[in-house]
């Protein structure tokens, strides 16, 4: 049986590093950090200040006034970066092919300040005082729908919960919607946004980096001084084809999704399983799914985000998986940039990877300062920055989160 074949024709970022993929590629070639002082809230109480916060989004420029009232800050995230993804790929929705079209997002925490003020209200200040308009943004499928509403997309609309696999995971539901050919055309979403009660849950847990109080807080992915995450927002959208669609309507095409694979690798409760086995078989299995070697990969961005149980032990799994070719393969993260963004950390690096191939280069590592024995694998680092690449045509996507969910994605440039 012939496989069906995947295409990515639209790209809708909003971003700390930048809005719109353009900006986001520029900002990953020069070196750019979106971590900066925290400003959506107090945080003056704490030991970390700073966060991956989108301090230059303005919803207005991209939706328009009308009816962005009664949304949440992660609702506007995410049709943001679904406008810009549908221009992008110069899509034009009717209604002729919007039961065709489908929309899957994925969110972790989406809603979760939403949920907060509903419950504040209606249990501080009483009943008469709870605002009504808070209560659709309570639930964590109300931003997919709201961009099923707005782009008037019928087919389905589902809504991916795993942490960080989430991205990935809503990519994977989408593709098998397309390979049933119950759709043609994905709207592949991701979001989180930066709210007081995200932050105090990884700064109770000492998740956090810098919460210590003796380290100043950085992302830097792979370098032996790691000490926790940077936590940060965003969303990402991807408008994917099945191939004959894209082709039929001459869309600019920017890469192929060539093999998908999810496992559950349930070790302890928020802690990655030392032996890395979940971590081994999603990539043997994407491998596969893509008909691959890892002699075939030519670049693999890491699911790495500056934690040192977590980077230590996926340098051990990518080992494990491609023995020699582990030596040479670059290996970067674009979290060393953004920070911990959770649900859509797995969109940033498929859009980060997208751009390797259109753009010619591949983003190093920014905050590397010193080796860690543990983590010895082909980093991109300033002096490979925005080396020419033309030969990449097969990128590895990693995302493992702590709850036991891995997922990885790996694509290719159209033959």
């Amino acid at each position: 049986m012939e496989k069906t074949r995947i295409v990515i024709t639209g790209i809708g970022i909003v971003s700390p590093i930048g809005i719109g993929k353009d900006f986001f590629w520029q900002s990953l070639k020069e070196g750019k950090s979106g971590v900066k002082p925290i400003t959506l809230f107090d945080v003056s109480k704490y030991k970390v200040k700073v966060g991956g916060e989108i301090s230059d989004f303005d919803p207005e420029e991209i939706l328009g006034k009308r009816g962005l009232l009664d949304l949440d800050r992660s609702t506007k995230l995410l049709l943001s970066s679904a406008k810009l993804a549908l221009d992008d790929a110069g899509l034009e929705i009717n209604e002729e092919n919007s039961s065709r079209m489908g929309v899957s997002v994925g969110t972790t925490l989406g809603g979760l300040d939403s949920y907060s003020k509903l419950q504040r209200e209606a249990f501080i200040e009483g009943p008469k005082y709870t605002n009504p308009s808070h209560f659709p943004n309570v639930g964590v499928n109300s931003p997919a729908s709201r961009v099923g509403i707005k782009f008037k997309i019928t087919g389905f609309n589902s809504t991916i919960s795993t942490g960080m696999c989430s991205a990935l995971d809503a990519l994977g539901y989408a593709c098998d919607f397309i390979k049933l050919n119950r759709i043609h055309t994905g709207m592949v979403g991701a979001v989180e946004d930066f709210s007081i009660e995200a932050f105090l849950g990884g700064y109770k847990l000492q998740y956090l980096s810098g919460f210590n109080g003796k380290n100043d807080p950085i992302s830097c992915p792979f370098d032996k001084n790691r000490n926790g995450i940077v936590l940060a927002e965003g969303a990402s959208t991807f408008v994917v084809e099945e191939i004959g669609e894209a082709l039929k309507r001459k869309a600019h095409i920017y890469g192929e999704i060539l093999g998908m694979a999810s496992c559950f690798d349930p070790a302890h409760l928020y802690k990655y399983n030392p032996k890395g086995q979940g971590m081994i078989r999603a990539m043997r299995m994407a491998l596969k799914d893509a008909d691959l070697n890892p002699v075939d990969i030519d670049c693999i961005f890491a699911n790495a985000n500056s934690t040192q149980d977590a980077d230590k032990i996926e340098v051990k799994a990518i080992k494990e998986v491609f023995g020699d070719k582990a030596k040479t393969v670059p290996v970067t993260s674009v979290k060393s940039n953004i920070g911990e963004s959770f649900s859509v950390s797995g969109g940033f690096s498929l859009a980060a990877a997208l751009g390797v191939m259109e753009e010619d280069f591949i983003p190093s590592l920014i905050n590397y300062a010193e080796q860690d024995p543990d983590c010895d694998l082909n980093f991109v680092l300033g002096e490979n920055k925005n080396q020419k690449l033309s030969h990449v045509s097969k990128i590895m996507v990693n995302t493992f989160s702590f709850n036991g969910a891995h997922s990885v994605a790996i694509i290719g440039k159209l033959k």
